[in-house]
């Protein structure tokens, strides 16, 4: 099997898309030595070496393992030889960040006082206390010597999702710059906000996360929301003003890049066209193709990446069968041939955002321009998306030129961005909800209710959904909606409140079922994140 990886993995040192390799990296993107740490598996997840900091420049690195190599049988390097080499012109993962706590913080924000339950006002504290260990600043050495390093640099601190997410990432940072705003943590939102921009300048969009190896992918473009979120929080037109040609920027990105058309209509999808290993999971990626021919290979890879673009990685929601249906495994996912809800409601939600921003700025012809993409992208959805006999919204396959009926809290995306018609849409999608299975568990509503092993499937429910779903049935004005809405916050608020009594952590994703279980399955264990104060070292107050 290990020789079987090793030849096989020779066979995707290809170039992307247009003749372009992922990134000209030949340690942290492609290349001997990548393939070879990797096949070996010198550690138990893949991310952690391509995260590992060159202690020599590139060229003497790789020309150093070429001889290494050359003394070694048939060129493989015995793991324990290998490790020695990587132990040599390698440092651990983290060397490239300065200690550094916010200095916008402080212990009492406003938000405390508002809740009335003692028990819950002292979790709330412990979890604004996080702030201080999720800090991060990356040393200028990354930017005077980018090429010793896989991680981007970005010039202002920035908090980071915990866990093995050492850097910044992109949708998560909506959820984090949220909770900075209301941790009153003005500043570090700021600087989060203005690296995200910096990257839309450099890139044209922006990458997955904060490392080379995620260049050539994004994430759900949650950045127009970001910066409504800030100006919402402080009325700062002159920061408007200047973030807004980028915004522009980033949003013709997704329009020129990650769209198709369907009949008269335009929308968006997911779409990476790079047929190379994901670095940061390159085992996976070589074991689930290795029986493929090689078409089938590099569509593959490809439809992974845009897996993982999705946010979504991975989940049967992506599967499309040899006959076209939405079931199957993960070497049958197939993320670009799915127009998704949830993408195109934040999409709809991104171009009423933007014409307010051009209305606020008195910029009307700009505003004018797009509110006719609202105007657009609402029929699109409700002719493509839309199911009025179901009563809610669902992913087209572009395949079959069909919708996809399996239930996914994405379904009601446009609720949460209030992108449909007429009133009695949103009422007919809590109906849907109500009847669709999902909200039969204690501990939230379920990424899917099919259970396929994957990490965004049942029995996890992860933060994000949990939000969008709440946050749009709260919008909807009937009292059974306004309950619903109330009742599912309970549950998720119970459920990592029992989780963190448990444990003393908070996790990245919950078990719909278990009284404060972690979820599980995917590519890596489930992310904790530790609280800093227990009863044995009280946090300071």
């Amino acid at each position: 099997m290990q020789r079987v990886l090793w030849c096989f993995s020779a066979a995707f040192l290809l170039v992307g898309v247009n003749g372009l390799p992922p990134c000209d990296s030949e340690i942290y993107c492609n290349g001997n030595i990548l393939s070879a740490v990797q096949t070996s598996r010198l550690f138990d997840d893949d991310k952690y070496f391509v995260d590992m900091k060159l202690k020599a420049p590139p060229d003497v690195v790789l020309l150093a393992y070429r001889n290494f190599s050359k003394e070694m049988f048939y060129g493989r390097v015995p793991p324990t030889k290998l490790q020695e080499f990587v132990n040599l012109y390698f440092d651990k993962p983290g060397t490239e960040f300065e200690p550094w706590t916010p200095p916008d913080w402080h212990d009492k924000p406003k938000f405390l006082g508002r809740i009335a339950d003692q028990n819950l006002r002292l979790w709330a504290e412990e979890i604004h206390n996080l702030w201080k260990s999720l800090g991060r600043k990356i040393s200028t050495d990354v930017n005077d010597h980018p090429e010793l390093y896989s991680q981007i640099y970005i010039p202002y601190p920035f908090v980071v999702p915990g866990g093995r997410f050492r850097e910044i990432y992109y949708w998560d940072s909506y959820w984090i710059i949220n909770g900075l705003l209301l941790s009153e943590m003005t500043d570090t939102a700021y600087g989060m906000i203005q690296n995200l921009l910096g990257l839309v300048n450099r890139y044209g969009f922006v990458p997955n996360g904060g490392r080379i190896y995620y260049e050539r992918r994004s994430q759900p473009p949650f950045l127009t929301l970001m910066v409504d979120s800030y100006y919402q929080a402080t009325k700062d037109k002159n920061f408007l003003r200047k973030a807004l040609p980028v915004l522009e920027q980033e949003y013709n990105f997704w329009m020129q890049n990650r769209s198709v058309a369907v009949s008269e209509h335009i929308l968006n999808r997911y779409h990476v066209e790079i047929s190379m290993p994901r670095p940061e999971s390159y085992t996976d990626d070589l074991e689930l193709t290795e029986e493929l021919s090689n078409d089938e290979k590099n569509q593959l890879l490809m439809e992974l990446k845009a897996g993982a673009e999705s946010g979504w990685d991975f989940s049967s929601r992506w599967y499309i069968d040899g006959d076209g249906n939405n079931i199957g495994t993960l070497s049958e996912t197939r993320t670009s041939q799915f127009l998704p809800s949830d993408l195109n409601a934040l999409m709809c939600l991104n171009e009423k955002t933007l014409a307010s921003f051009h209305m606020i700025l008195d910029d009307f012809e700009s505003a004018a321009r797009f509110n006719l993409a609202v105007d657009r992208r609402l029929a699109a959805i409700e002719s493509v998306l839309w199911d009025a006999e179901r009563g809610a919204w669902f992913d087209y396959n572009l395949m079959t030129h069909s919708k996809h009926f399996e239930f996914y809290p994405s379904n009601l995306a446009p609720v949460w961005a209030e992108c449909y018609s007429k009133p009695a849409m949103g009422e007919k999608a809590v109906q849907y909800l109500k009847a669709s299975g999902a909200l039969q568990f204690p501990n939230g509503v379920p990424t899917s209710l099919r259970q396929s092993g994957q990490q965004w499937d049942y029995p996890n429910a992860w933060p994000p959904l949990q939000h969008m779903l709440i946050s749009g049935l709260s919008k909807i004005q009937s009292a059974e909606a306004q309950e619903l809405a109330f009742d599912l916050a309970q549950r998720w608020i119970r459920t990592n409140w029992l989780a963190y009594v448990k444990y003393e952590a908070m996790f990245e994703k919950y078990d719909v079922n278990g009284d404060g279980k972690p979820g599980g399955g995917g590519e890596y264990e489930v992310q904790v994140l530790h609280r800093l104060c227990s009863h044995h070292a009280p946090c300071q107050r």
